[in-house]
């Protein structure tokens, strides 16, 4: 991996004691914090693959308790907070081209683009 394509600070995969964002300044993403958090990233998402298999694993027995839901829930949830900064720190990484119309994709209001051929 790259840091981030405009030279702005990479988003890290961990927080402050406090909960605070964690950046890392620009550099040729060659680094020992680069590769640790791109280590960090992929265990991260591993992780997230396995709870996936457990939720499929747990619901479809379809012989749950509330209390094996309310656990899943919970991590699942986590999971997904840990995978949206992932996907958070990559995203604002990726470079963006000059010309949107070059992509064939348009804004959205959400700002994401639309492929194109999507109408609503």
């Amino acid at each position: 991996m790259t840091e981030y394509a405009d030279g702005r600070p990479r988003l890290l995969p961990w927080t402050t004691p406090d909960g605070n964002p964690c950046f890392l300044l620009p550099g040729d993403g060659t680094g020992y914090v680069s590769r640790l958090a791109d280590r960090m990233e992929a265990e991260q998402l591993g992780s997230a693959d396995v709870l996936i298999e457990e939720a499929e694993r747990v619901l479809s027995g379809r012989a749950w308790t509330a209390g094996e839901i309310q656990l899943l829930a919970v991590q699942l949830k986590d999971s997904l907070v840990v995978v949206r900064r992932v996907a958070e720190s990559r995203g604002a990484r990726l470079p963006v081209p000059d010309d949107p119309d070059e992509t064939g994709d348009r804004p959205t209001r959400g700002g994401a683009p639309e492929p194109s051929g999507w109408a609503p």
